[in-house]
């Protein structure tokens, strides 16, 4: 089963390579954005990056995004180039498991058959090994304790 806090970092993974959220029964559309690039887009200029993390935690943009996607008057909801709505991802018969061909995190029926395609399917030169991946927030501290413990281990 998939967890919220998996079916989220599904989310801030795609928002990442630029995936839309589509709400409201295919009525409007949603993508965690900071002041700037609605400036710069609104001017024909949309260079800006896409707000989804700020350090350890996710953006703020990122989580109106989310309580505005699990809110009840959004109607159905669903990641761009799936057909999966969020609600049925929260739902028992869902997990998440990493994609064969991207590795990125997409939607898997526990039973039955698995979706169709990866959200990666229509992302024009994806995966690129030349670009960082996508990530959830990194916890400065954790990881460098992490590896402080490995390197200790690897002197005893």
């Amino acid at each position: 089963m998939a967890t919220k806090q998996e079916v989220r970092g599904y989310l801030a993974y795609w928002f990442q390579l630029g995936k839309k959220v589509i709400m409201d029964n295919g009525k409007a559309s949603l993508l965690p954005q900071d002041a700037l690039y609605e400036t710069l887009r609104e001017r024909g200029l949309a260079i800006a990056p896409l707000s989804v993390l700020n350090g350890d935690r996710y953006s703020e943009e990122f989580e109106e995004c989310w309580q505005k996607i699990i809110s009840p008057e959004s109607g159905d909801c669903y990641l761009e180039g799936t057909h999966e709505t969020i609600a049925e991802l929260l739902t028992p018969a869902w997990d998440m498991l990493p994609c064969g061909r991207c590795n990125m995190p997409v939607a898997a029926r526990n039973v039955g058959m698995p979706a169709l395609l990866c959200p990666c399917n229509d992302l024009p030169n994806w995966p690129n090994t030349e670009l960082p991946a996508p990530r959830e927030p990194i916890k400065t501290q954790d990881q460098l304790k992490t590896i402080r413990d490995r390197l200790v281990d690897n002197i005893a």
